[in-house]
């Protein structure tokens, strides 16, 4: 059979197409939100409820998520997380209040929380150290594509067809691509459309066993410093994500009334602007790297960057229009994506592929435990208090991430600083 040319690039291309459509049927309810609030008479508290029954579940799930792929493979065990969330997603047409909506909600955050655990097992599978922040970044751009397509397609579906549609417009997409997915997918020792070039490309420069985590269990991984030093910053810079994710369109009508139809013109942009952090999370560590520095530094130093640039959201209650306060918002969610992709990628750093799917997904949950937390803050205190204090505690929560990110990730290999070797931090 024919060997395809940087098959690994496909593969991550595939996984990146998945995510967009993960985050597409995700992103759907935030906006039809206005919609669904007038239909079911919800207040902003019985929809935070709703967003939380979603995130109580993919919280708990990340780290079964992880566990199953780990146990299943990736091809299997992501097949059966996108032909759920896809069901998921399109039975949330039959909810007829909020109790039943944050009901199909709970189903399709159990279902969608392999997406993220696949995409790192994928890049620790298909890629070596050098490449994978770009790996991680195209299909973490997929999170932020999703999310950039809702509203528009979103508002179409309801203007013309009813709210209806578009649940069951964006799940059926996915269950499009689940079957893809089963018929494509392959792990690099098993797929026949891989040279054997690329496979030697691909299990070079692996790092040294002192800077890989091997534990073999999920209480060996609670008990790496490698894994702290990703959970609690995740924990930490979640918020911000699912704020953007879930409560822009909210906002854009609480502070300056604009319809649904302006809101489909104006918030796409945040998560456009998302897809060029993503893309600057997976081009800085490579830039660093060719410059001397460590793997682990470079994504620290990344990481760090994108803390810096929530200082933009932090100034949205300074906004005196619409426009400035989207141009905050992309802003935002260009820092986020940015510091998030080199928290990913570092789970595919420091863990052997075989339980990197595990890590990955305990890392999640707590990212997830935190977005979580905070979403119950904006439902209690968003009516009473205005969306402005929230914005300045993202940023906040970013810098705390960082300073922790630098204080655990320490290499254990002493510096070398001779002018050949690579500088560590």
């Amino acid at each position: 059979m024919r060997t395809i040319a940087k098959l690994r690039w496909w593969i991550i291309g595939l996984v990146t197409v998945g995510t967009i459509l993960n985050y597409l049927a995700r992103s759907t309810l935030s906006v039809a939100a206005p919609t669904l609030k007038a239909e079911f008479a919800m207040s902003t508290e019985q929809y935070s409820w709703v967003v939380l029954a979603f995130q109580a579940t993919y919280t708990l799930m990340q780290a079964v998520a992880g566990t199953v792929l780990d146990a299943l493979g990736n091809r299997l065990g992501f097949f059966l997380f996108a032909v759920g969330w896809s069901l998921a997603n399109i039975a949330h047409a039959f909810a007829t209040g909020w109790p039943s909506l944050a009901f199909f909600r709970a189903l399709l955050g159990a279902t969608e929380a392999a997406a993220i655990p696949a995409g790192v097992k994928t890049v620790s599978e298909w890629f070596p150290p050098r490449e994978k922040p770009l790996a991680t970044g195209c299909f973490q751009m997929g999170t932020s594509m999703g999310n950039m397509l809702a509203p528009p397609l979103v508002a179409f579906c309801i203007i013309w067809f009813g709210w209806q549609s578009a649940f069951v417009v964006t799940g059926g997409l996915s269950l499009v691509w689940a079957f893809v997915w089963w018929f494509v997918y392959r792990s690099p020792a098993e797929h026949r459309r891989l040279s054997a070039e690329e496979l030697a490309h691909i299990q070079t420069g692996q790092l040294s066993d002192d800077h890989i985590a091997k534990p073999r269990s999920r209480t060996e991984i609670l008990k790496s410093r490698s894994f702290w030093a990703v959970a609690l910053p995740r924990f930490l810079a979640e918020p911000a994500w699912q704020t953007f994710n879930f409560f822009i369109p909210l906002y854009l009508v609480a502070a300056w009334h604009l319809d649904l139809k302006t809101i489909a013109l104006w918030a796409w942009l945040p998560f456009l602007a998302a897809d060029f952090g993503s893309l600057a999370a997976g081009l800085l560590p490579a830039y660093l790297m060719r410059k001397g520095y460590s793997v682990f530094a470079s994504r620290k130093l990344t990481m760090t960057a994108g803390a810096l640039c929530m200082i933009g959201p932090a100034c949205i209650g300074l906004a005196t229009s619409p426009g400035i306060a989207i141009a905050l918002f992309c802003a935002g969610g260009f820092a986020h994506q940015m510091l998030n992709g080199a928290l990913i990628t570092l789970c595919s750093d420091a863990f052997e592929s075989r339980t990197a799917g595990t890590a990955s997904g305990m890392a999640g949950s707590a990212a997830w435990i935190g977005g979580m937390l905070f979403t119950f803050l904006i439902g209690a205190s968003a009516d009473s208090f205005g969306y402005n204090p929230l914005f300045v505690a993202l940023a906040g929560l970013d810098f705390v991430g960082a300073a922790l990110l630098w204080l655990l990730l320490r290499p254990k290999k002493s510096f070398n600083p001779a002018p050949a070797a690579p500088r560590d931090a």
